[in-house]
This record gives structure tokens, C-alpha cells and sequence, in this order.
């Protein structure tokens, strides 16, 4: 779950604490206060906050003269001043002591929250200009792609011939082979490097979630809309937007994707103009998307109107000869995060990771390596520390179920229900009835209710298995 921003408002009125508390929270924010300058320093020693919303006329220290304090304890710390004197000079002053935005009592809360999205959307843009930079001048995305297989080489010659190319890009794979790592190459090596790179989860949040965040919205478009938003795609303008695991986008949010793909503009919900947007789309999915169109659960437009380009990314288990290079990757790059200094692994603990079926693929391999460097109590990872890891043996792979022997236990079953039909039957969803809503309950145990899990083993998109559970009437908890 992302992390909620945390605000310190610091006001000696406490009705104004108590409005600003309430519409911070309903708004997203976490809230922290204080009455006067010196228990707000206090804090700000402690730790730091997203912003500090601080009034100018407070008992002991004044707002200004805490304002220069919190520079200097807090760098960068976005101060929103307000104060009920509304004097060109208080308003210069706050200005000259590294205030972010001054405002005047009375004020609109919907102010205070767009200066606060402002404050997002500032950060949001210099840890991109920061990523840039550094891929500018120190690593380039390619570089965490590692493999000298024939088939990494295959995926690398593909990335550059579309990288340079204005055209949408297709990526396929299997979970934690790495997708995103193509999307961030791809982008970092076109025309579009100096615009951002905007990426997003079509799978993590709920469909109404979800379309706010690719689309914006307006002020007062849905209950909790307390101040305009824009979308992800405004946020990409310029620049590139990555759509991870489309296949599991909401039909309805598919056919307003399509829209803005056509018409290259976007319109906020709730909102009556229509915004341009320049954006290069790139997509990600472990989903059979041809599959999903012959169900009807993805567009076939959409589909097409995405797969100008494909790349198809291998799994890890496909090859295996890129295993040592990764290894000797994952140490070198968690040594500085973990402050150890292994140096390699033993060539047993080596075969043993070889000869896994890494179903997490790079991913898996990632996890495991930083695990048994935490636990290394030396310079080398062997079997022991692999083992002490969490990792065993490939995980025993389940048997496919014998076609013949299982129709010959149902044929007697359906034979029944057939000598039962009258002339005017609706046999086809009798039988159907009586074995999906059974299946579902079944394969939701097994998943202990995950609903992703559950799909997957189903081979059906999410929400088609949601509708089928709604349909059934099967109660699930929605968070999973």
C-alpha cells in the first residue's frame, strides 16, 4: 500500500487545527499538530514531513522566525504559510524565508490542497529529473538487463530498433522477468528521455481508482473529490507512459483508453474540456491477451490498437546460462544497500540455483540472493546460506489432470441430467451452473481467496472472475 504524505500543521486556534485535520485526512494526508513554534521544531528534529502548514501569529517564536529555523532543520521542506494579516509585507517576508505558497485567513481548504498536489507533483517531477540524470550520465536501464543468452540478445537488438521509433510497444512475460526494466530502456534511449516516465499498475487498485488516476479528475466529481487532479496521462505529457499488466484493465476503462489513444486528448472526470496529450504508450502483460479477446474480456480494437510492437521477454528458467551473470549482479548491487561485502557463491550453491525452476523468475532470484546475504556470515554464499535463504528444490510441478479418466467420472452425471430434459430445455446452462460455482469455490480455497491467483489458475481475466462470483454469489473479501 502506498504511503500517506504526513503534514505538521502548527496554528495555536485549535478549531483551525481541527478543520485543517479533517480535510487533510478526507483529502489523504496524515496529520500531525502542534500549538506554537518550539513543539513544531521539536518534531521536525525527530523526523521529517511531506509539508508544514505553519500560521504566522503564534505565542512565543514567530511563524517567520520558525520558518528560517525549519530551513535550516529541514531543507527542501515545502512551507505553506497563512496568517489573518493581510499585509504585503508578512506576505514578502514568509516569500524571502523560503516560504512554498502564502495564504490569507480566511482561507479555502480546496487552496491549501491544490498547493499541496502542487508540492506532489514538484516531487514527483525532480525524482524523475534525478533518475534521468543519472541514467544520463552513470547507468543506463540496459545495464540491469543482464544476460548474454541468444535470447537476452534477441530482446536487447529489439529494444533498439524500437527505442528511437514513435511507436506503441507491446511487452509480454511472465511475472518478474523484468518488464519494466524494458519500458524504463526503451524510454531512456528514444527521442523522449528528457520527458518523464510515467508508469502505473492496471492490476493494483479497483476500477474507479484506477480511471482518477490514468484520467484526473475535477473537483467535486465524486464524493472525497475535494480539489482537481491530474491524471497520469498529463502527468506523462511529453514523455512516456508505461501500463503494466493491461491485460487486467476493467472493460470499461478499456474502451476510454482506446478513446484517448485515438483521439490523442483526455478528459478528467468530471470535467467538460478535452485536454491533449503527447504520450508514448507502452504496455506490459503476463496475460494471453489473444485469449482474452476470444472471451471478451479485452478489446479487440485496444488489442490491436497495442500490439504495433511486441517483446516477448523469456523466462528465467529458459536461460539458465544467464544465471551466474545475475548472481554476480545481485551482489555487486546490494554489497553498498546491505553494507556487507560477499564476493561470490560456491560453485554447489551455484548448480543447486541452476538447477532451479525459479516460477518468480529474475525477480525470485533477486529476493533469494539478498536474503542469503543478510544471513552470510562470510565472504562466500554456499549451500548453507542459500538453503538458510528460504530456497530448497524446485517446486514440484503439479501433474497435468488425465483428460479420459476424468470425463469417464462425469459422463454418468451428464448422462442423467440429459435423460431428464424435456422438449424445451436450457441444458447447456444447467450443466454449466452446476459446475462453475462449485470450480470457483474451489480454486478460491485453494487460493486462499486471492482473486489474481484465482484467475490465473482459471485462465480468465480478474473481471471476468469477479463477475462469475458475483453471478454465483459467491462472497469474497474485495481486497484481494
Amino acid at each position: 500500500m502506498e504511503e500517506r504524505p504526513d503534514v505538521l500543521v502548527v496554528d495555536d486556534e485549535s478549531s483551525l487545527r481541527w478543520v485543517l485535520r479533517k480535510g487533510l485526512t478526507k483529502a489523504g494526508y496524515d496529520v500531525e499538530e502542534a500549538e506554537e513554534a518550539h513543539a513544531a521544531l521539536r518534531l521536525l528534529r525527530q523526523r521529517g514531513f511531506f509539508a508544514v502548514i505553519l500560521d504566522i501569529n503564534l505565542p512565543g517564536m514567530t511563524g517567520l522566525d520558525a520558518l528560517e529555523e525549519i530551513g535550516k532543520l529541514r531543507p527542501g521542506t515545502p512551507v505553506l504559510v497563512i496568517t489573518a494579516q493581510n499585509s504585503m509585507s508578512n506576505a514578502i517576508e514568509a516569500m524571502r524565508r523560503g516560504a512554498a505558497d502564502y495564504f490569507t485567513k480566511p482561507f479555502d481548504l480546496d487552496e491549501i490542497l491544490l498547493a499541496l498536489e502542487k508540492v506532489r507533483e514538484r516531487r514527483e517531477m525532480e525524482a524523475e529529473m534525478s533518475r534521468l540524470r543519472q541514467v544520463a550520465g552513470e547507468v543506463d536501464p540496459l545495464e540491469e538487463m543482464v544476460g548474454r543468452s541468444e535470447l537476452m540478445r534477441a530482446v536487447f537488438k529489439r529494444i533498439g530498433q524500437v527505442a528511437a521509433r514513435e511507436t506503441t510497444v507491446l511487452i509480454r512475460g511472465e511475472s518478474g522477468t523484468g518488464k519494466e526494466l524494458v519500458a524504463r530502456a526503451i524510454h531512456y534511449n528514444s527521442a523522449r528521455r528528457q520527458g518523464p516516465f510515467v508508469a502505473v499498475n492496471c492490476a493494483a487498485m479497483p476500477a474507479e481508482l484506477l480511471e482518477s488516476e490514468l484520467f484526473g479528475h475535477e473537483r467535486g466529481a465524486f464524493t472525497g473529490a475535494v480539489s482537481r487532479k491530474r491524471g497520469r496521462f498529463e502527468r506523462a505529457h511529453g514523455g512516456s507512459l508505461f501500463l503494466d499488466e493491461i491485460g487486467d484493465m476493467a472493460a470499461a476503462l478499456q474502451t476510454r483508453l482506446l478513446r484517448v489513444l485515438q483521439e490523442k486528448e483526455v478528459e478528467r472526470i468530471g470535467g467538460e474540456e478535452a485536454l491533449p496529450v503527447d504520450v508514448r504508450i507502452l504496455a506490459a502483460t503476463n496475460v494471453d491477451l489473444e485469449q482474452a479477446v476470444r472471451r471478451g474480456d479485452f478489446r479487440e480494437d485496444l488489442y490491436y490498437r497495442l500490439n504495433v510492437v511486441t517483446i516477448a521477454l523469456p523466462p528465467l528458467r529458459e536461460r539458465p546460462e544467464d544465471l551466474p551473470a545475475l548472481v554476480e549482479y545481485f551482489i555487486r548491487r546490494t554489497n553498498p544497500e546491505l553494507g556487507t561485502t560477499v564476493d561470490g557463491v560456491t560453485e554447489e550453491a551455484l548448480d543447486r540455483l541452476q538447477h532451479h525452476a525459479w516460477p518468480g523468475n529474475v525477480r525470485e532470484l533477486e529476493n533469494c540472493i539478498k536474503r542469503a546475504m543478510v544471513l552470510a556470515p562470510g565472504r562466500v554464499l554456499g549451500l548453507e546460506e542459500i538453503a538458510a535463504a528460504g530456497f530448497g528444490a524446485a517446486p514440484a510441478v503439479a501433474q497435468p489432470v488425465a483428460q479420459d479418466a476424468l470425463v469417464a467420472d462425469i459422463l454418468p452425471h451428464l448422462e442423467r441430467m440429459v435423460g431428464a430434459v424435456q422438449d424445451e430445455s436450457d441444458l447447456y446452462r444447467q450443466v454449466v451452473g452446476a459446475v462453475e460455482a462449485p470450480l470457483l469455490r474451489l480454486v478460491l480455497a485453494r487460493t486462499h481467496g486471492n482473486q489474481l491467483q484465482a484467475a490465473k489458475l482459471l485462465g480468465i481475466n480478474r473481471n471476468t472472475l469477479r463477475k462469475k462470483l458475483r453471478e454465483a454469489g459467491i462472497a469474497t473479501d474485495a481486497s484481494k
